[in-house]
């Protein structure tokens, strides 16, 4: 008898034992910001300076993408990171001093910039950051390090680029002559839209991260220039391909502001004619630098207005000064519901249940991202056509040629209104 009492008190001993066990390993984790915690979230809060953290496998908790989008585009940035623009000489031995970590640094040599990317200290934040280099280096161009969006959305009708803007076919000569760019997501060259078709690809994305998928940028370079049986809307051009969209430790795909960039910079650096930016984000002081300077330097640039429903927060690049902002239409001429409304809007295109190319086979896709190559292309042809470089002069050109669909004159929705021009070509 008093066996069977020692035993039993012995297992009872080992189910507590257990039991503490248990909780402390768990309670553990949550102080450590592994599973259960609150303290990672999703891509603004990888941009709201989530400390560094991870599952108690190792593995990278998945961010919520609809918390994700909820996110003002501001706060929308890669987490524990800055970049600088042209620090003065002995800064990255300084910045160690002070806890940060240069993890990268990038010669634009194009747009004659020098941008340090950093790791802030451990247990600071951005805007701490931010401000500490500010305090220790006035006048120091500094900011967060911007992530972007590609602007699309899936629906459900199958039309092609050329047919659903009422432009008449094409050759696969249309368009000869021209060199485009896109900064986008990656591109299948392989694709039978884009087989044979002159597109030169180069990816941007961080060398610790792999490339996002190849929608997006696929469907957009398809649209530019696609085979005509693809309806691509000038065949025979060039295009520059550009990637700057990157998978995350979270699992997220991101859209790099160092990598759109070094796009940027490689776009100077091949004299493309006009550059496609399907993308939107923040407002960004350097970027918004590089952007100033590539305008200086000829390139012509033609932006996604986004697809945040809003008129209180306008998508970047788009709404930098001189480059040019599309919104979307859908077949009947109304505006895309999801688009962005502001006074940075110029013109509209249609951009509502595009069928284009993905990698695998295609898709219909809706979005600000799908009206931007139509104003591209006029543009590219109008410089073909000797045309001047100047974004002024070639809004004013195109104005001449717009319905008017909203308010008379330039309106927050339809900017100019839908251009009534399409390639003369066979």
């Amino acid at each position: 008898m008093y066996r069977k009492v020692i035993v039993g008190l012995v297992v009872t001993l080992a189910l507590v034992l257990a039991t503490w066990f248990v909780v402390a390993v768990l309670q553990a984790n949550r102080d450590a910001g592994g599973e259960g915690s609150t303290q990672v979230g999703p891509r603004g809060q990888i941009g709201r300076d989530a400390p560094r953290a991870g599952a108690p496998d190792g593995s990278s908790p998945r961010p919520d993408q609809r918390l994700l989008d909820s996110l003002p585009p501001d706060q929308i940035v890669e987490p524990n990171q800055l970049i600088v623009a042209d620090p003065p000489r002995g800064f990255a031995a300084i910045v160690g001093q002070m806890g940060f970590s240069v993890v990268e640094v990038v010669r634009l040599e194009q747009l004659g910039m020098e941008i340090f990317r950093l790791d802030i200290p451990s247990g600071s934040t951005v805007p701490a950051a931010r401000q500490q280099l500010a305090a220790r280096f006035p006048g120091l161009l500094v900011d967060s390090h911007q992530l972007y969006q590609s602007q699309a959305m899936s629906e459900y009708q199958s039309q092609l680029a050329r047919p659903i803007a009422g432009w008449p076919p094409s050759s696969d000569s249309c368009g000869v002559g021209i060199r485009m760019g896109q900064i986008d997501t990656s591109v299948d060259t392989t694709h039978p839209a884009l087989q044979g078709q002159r597109v030169e690809f180069r990816s941007f994305h961080n060398a610790g991260r792999r490339p996002g998928p190849a929608d997006h940028g696929t469907a957009i370079a398809s649209m530019l220039v696609g085979t005509a049986a693809w309806g691509g809307l000038l065949p025979g051009a060039e295009l520059m391909a550009a990637n700057m969209f990157e998978v995350n430790e979270t699992g997220q795909v991101v859209g790099s502001g160092l990598g759109l960039l070094k796009a940027v910079d490689w776009m100077v650096e091949k004299q493309v004619q006009v550059v496609n930016l399907s993308v939107a984000g923040g407002d960004n002081q350097i970027v918004r630098r590089a952007f100033d300077t590539a305008r200086d330097k000829g390139l012509i640039m033609v932006a996604a207005a986004g697809n945040w429903g809003s008129d209180a927060r306008p998508a970047y690049p788009a709404a930098y000064a001189d480059v040019m902002a599309v919104t979307a239409l859908d077949q009947q001429r109304n505006a895309y519901v999801k688009a962005n409304r502001g006074s940075y809007i110029d013109f509209a295109a249609p951009g509502v249940q595009i069928y284009t190319a993905v990698p695998r086979g295609g898709r219909v896709m809706s979005g600000t991202s799908f009206a931007t190559p139509y104003i591209a292309v006029l543009l590219a042809v109008q410089i073909e056509a000797g045309a001047p470089k100047s974004a002024g002069q070639l809004s004013d050109t195109l104005r001449r040629q717009a319905t008017d669909l909203g308010a008379p004159g330039r309106d927050d929705v339809f900017g100019w209104g839908l251009v009534n021009l399409w390639p003369r070509c066979p």
